[in-house]
């Protein structure tokens, strides 16, 4: 039975991840902060019928070189998943590199000392899309990087550009492209799996909430969990996947019909999901004095629609509809009494 680890295993696109691995068969090896939190992990995939008794959980920790020699030990794959991805942005752009750039970097050296087979890294479609110049329209490709350079970029955008840059130039100093794939979601959705919510997951539940009086002007390629954590699973295995970025993402969806598919699939809420869209301009003004809306720069005025039919021909994923990826966000949010 081949051994996988799982970096960040608590997280809700990591848990979605141990999830698939173990229906099909492998043993499950997750890495967690502090093994407080590993019956957590525990009880959430036992709840979804998982045989748990393949999973075992270590401590190791991105920012520490201790541990990640023996989290590697014995296993065929490794799944990359850890990195930071706070809702309140920082003021300094480059305050979440050391983390995601370094840790990718620790679980990489440890994975080609130990003879992992092949490391599957969680990116992000934000470390292709984003630089000066765009058309209204932009299709974005697997050999596209966004420019970590430029100025409306967020901590988080400049830290998943430059750890995933650092990951391929690691593989290519150490002759083994072909043991990495990057997987480069879009806005991830779906189900959680317990109450332990996400970042992408914290934004429906801010329009189920009133939280936003109204909408910007923006979209986003948005993925659903289950179809990522099937895409990830597939890439630690396809010969032709090695040394390739896979962007799982399906359709481009507004921030309005994103609200319109929240207010038909829960109209107890309606009166507090915003459906009124503010100008671009107005959210720029806006953005000199809060920063969540500052965060929005790079996304106003472009449409960015990904290329994924290449990952649909080579895994199998056919990418569901996104509004139905947002109401399973909501649907999860309301069962499991988070709004």
């Amino acid at each position: 039975m081949d051994t996988v680890l799982v970096t960040g295993i608590s997280g809700f696109i990591a848990k979605h991840v141990a999830l698939e691995l173990l229906r099909q068969g492998y043993a499950v090896r997750g890495t967690v902060r502090a093994l407080g939190g590993a019956d957590e992990v525990r009880r959430s995939l036992a709840a979804q019928g998982a045989d748990v008794a393949r999973l075992t959980c270590v401590a190791a920790d991105l920012d520490r070189d201790v541990g990640w020699a023996e989290a590697v030990s014995g296993c065929r794959y490794v799944q990359h998943i850890a990195s930071p991805f706070p809702l309140e942005v920082a003021d300094d752009r480059e305050a979440l590199v050391p983390a995601a750039r370094d840790g990718a970097l620790r679980v990489l050296d440890a994975a080609l000392t130990a003879g992992v087979e092949r490391v599957v890294m969680t990116s992000s479609m934000v470390a292709m899309m984003y630089r000066p110049g765009r058309p209204a329209e932009c299709s974005i490709h697997e050999g596209d990087w966004t420019d970590a350079e430029w100025a409306p970029l967020t901590p988080y955008i400049v830290s998943k550009t430059r750890a995933e840059r650092a990951a391929w130039e690691r593989m290519r100093t150490a002759g083994a492209e072909a043991r990495l794939t990057s997987v480069n979601p879009g806005f991830v959705l779906g189900p959680l799996l317990d109450a332990k919510s996400s970042t992408s997951i914290d934004v429906v539940k801010m329009f189920l909430t009133g939280a936003y009086p109204a909408l910007p002007p923006v979209a986003f390629p948005v993925v659903d969990v289950r179809d990522l954590a099937t895409v990830q699973v597939c890439a630690m295995t396809l010969p032709a996947a090695g040394g390739r970025r896979l962007i799982a993402a399906g359709e481009t969806i507004t921030m309005r019909d994103m609200a319109l598919a929240l207010r038909a699939a829960f109209p107890a809420r309606r009166r507090r999901i915003p459906r009124w869209v503010l100008p671009a301009g107005v959210v720029r003004f806006a953005g000199l004095f809060d920063r969540a809306l500052r965060a929005l720069r790079g996304d106003l005025g472009v449409t960015p629609i990904a290329d994924s039919a290449y990952v649909t021909a080579l895994t199998g994923v056919e990418f569901r509809p996104a509004a139905e990826a947002v109401v399973a966000a909501g649907r999860s949010l309301e069962a499991l009494h988070l709004i």
